[in-house]
């Protein structure tokens, strides 16, 4: 049995979501944009809208499903990161920009990807 390392998952997930979100149009902007805040898997833009993806895989669902893997802690962080992009693009208060989650988990017929869009707001 191989063992696959949890980086070679992400980045397969990463690829997977990449390629779902560029059959519905979306335009790749940055991949795994990091800065002291936190890092953000996918960087979009659709249509006028910058998007930041969050991307999660799951090979087993036993221990939850990926979507109950988003804490509240991670939310700020992917928040504080797209700030910060934001402001480095001087893009802060002149884009209209959203939160997205692919979640990538095991179905019956394989990997199911579910995608939700606008998945979490920035409290004010």
């Amino acid at each position: 049995m191989e063992i696959v390392k949890p980086q070679q998952i992400g980045k397969y997930g990463e690829q997977e979501a990449l390629a779902y979100l560029q059959k519905l149009g979306f335009s790749l902007i940055q991949e795994n944009y990091r800065c002291y805040q936190g890092e953000i898997d996918l960087i979009m833009q659709d249509q006028d809208d910058i998007v930041f993806v969050e991307v999660r895989v799951r090979h087993r669902i036993d221990f939850g499903n990926a979507l109950e893997s988003i804490t509240r802690n991670k939310m700020n962080k992917l928040i504080r990161a797209a700030t910060h992009f934001l402001q480095w693009k001087k893009w802060l208060n002149k884009v209209n920009s959203r939160f997205d989650v692919i979640a990538i988990q095991p179905a019956k017929s394989g990997m199911q990807i579910e995608w939700i869009k606008n998945a979490f707001t920035v409290d004010r």
